[in-house]
């Protein structure tokens, strides 16, 4: 090693699933949502010549639009670039104790990222045999606590009185909940940010609103959260909403027609594969997100994800202990998901 690189942050990077530059294929491997943004995103005319100004850096409209939407103050509301930026400017402005921070340890995989690449002691609390949280494991002096509710990439969702024990057995650090595919079939936690100032509940344009390109990420919490985290995002980067994401972002979330139309069909959807499956010997979790966590009683993972690439079918597999025998299989068109029965059929 030379000496510069004596220097250098380390960190082993988040792999996110393969964007294949491949023709032809069936994507069933990053939990996008197959339908697309609402019509009024689509239709929505932007004036070119306003991109060469800077973007309002508080990204006031799109803020507005959703504290609009979910009936709570602007002050209470942050945005971000994704819900990955969002989440990491959590960790860098609230995890500052010293002490270790909790999540589950088969989770959302970034987390242990960030944490390593900001020094914050972390402690991966294992969930039970069934890949279900124990809110008792967190009842213990921490530095903060996050987890995703439903989970990932589990599929499980955790009742909204299994949450508030959590954050109110916690109440002297922030407890994040990561509720990127909550609009699936989870219970939100929003309804407690009014009584527990030390909650902060993160959200996504990525999943049920069919945006994951534009990246628009958000948080609710307390006003004070909202001004600390705020305070962090201003002295890293002033303009971090571009200014298609505002605009399109604003359009999106006027249109729940649509929103809950999409969302009603990945779940219907979701819930017609998962019975079919099971009838060929897979089994899962009872999913409350646009994906299922699926194994099969004889074939291996590993096996059944190679072959399915053969056939031009891309699920998501984890190499990893307790869940290198799962796939996550996100839910698609419903032509997609009977192609891909056909392809299971066959093989088993």
């Amino acid at each position: 090693m030379t000496a510069w690189e004596a220097n250098v942050r380390k960190v082993v990077p988040y792999v996110p699933g393969e964007q294949p530059k491949i023709d032809n294929i069936i994507k069933l491997n990053t939990n996008e949502n197959p339908y697309g943004p609402s019509p009024r995103v689509k239709d929505i005319v932007m004036d070119m010549d306003k991109l060469k100004l800077y973007p309002d850096p508080a990204a006031s409209a799109l803020v507005d639009a959703i504290a609009d939407y979910h009936g709570v103050t602007s002050d209470k509301v942050f945005v971000g670039v994704g819900s990955d930026d969002v989440l990491a400017m959590s960790f860098l402005t609230f995890f500052n104790s010293g002490k270790e921070i909790l999540f589950p340890d088969i989770t959302y995989s970034f987390y242990d990222v960030w944490a390593d690449l900001y020094k914050i002691p972390y402690k991966a609390v294992p969930v039970d045999e069934d890949f279900r949280l124990n809110k008792e494991d967190y009842y213990v002096d921490n530095g903060g606590v996050i987890f995703p509710n439903p989970n990932a990439p589990t599929s499980i969702a955790e009742p909204l009185s299994f949450v508030e024990d959590i954050v109110k057995n916690n109440q002297d650090v922030v407890v994040i909940v990561d509720e990127a595919y909550v609009d699936f079939g989870g219970e939100t936690a929003l309804p407690l940010v009014d009584k527990y100032e030390n909650l902060l509940v993160v959200r996504t344009f990525s999943k049920s609103r069919s945006m994951a390109g534009l990246r628009i990420g958000y948080a609710i919490g307390n006003p004070k959260l909202i001004k600390y985290l705020s305070d962090v995002k201003y002295s890293f980067n002033s303009y971090t909403m571009n200014m298609p994401s505002i605009i399109y972002g604003v359009e999106s979330i006027k249109d729940e027609e649509y929103f809950r139309s999409t969302v009603s069909k990945v779940v219907e959807t979701r819930e017609w594969f998962k019975s079919e499956i099971e009838k060929l010997g897979f089994s899962c979790p009872p999913s409350s997100a646009n994906f299922l966590f699926v194994t099969h009683n004889s074939i291996p993972a590993k096996e059944l994800f190679a072959k399915a690439r053969e056939a031009g079918i891309i699920v998501r597999y984890f190499n990893k202990p307790r869940i290198d025998n799962y796939l996550r299989v996100t839910v698609g068109t419903r032509e997609e998901m009977e192609k891909f029965l056909d392809f299971l059929k066959t093989l088993c």
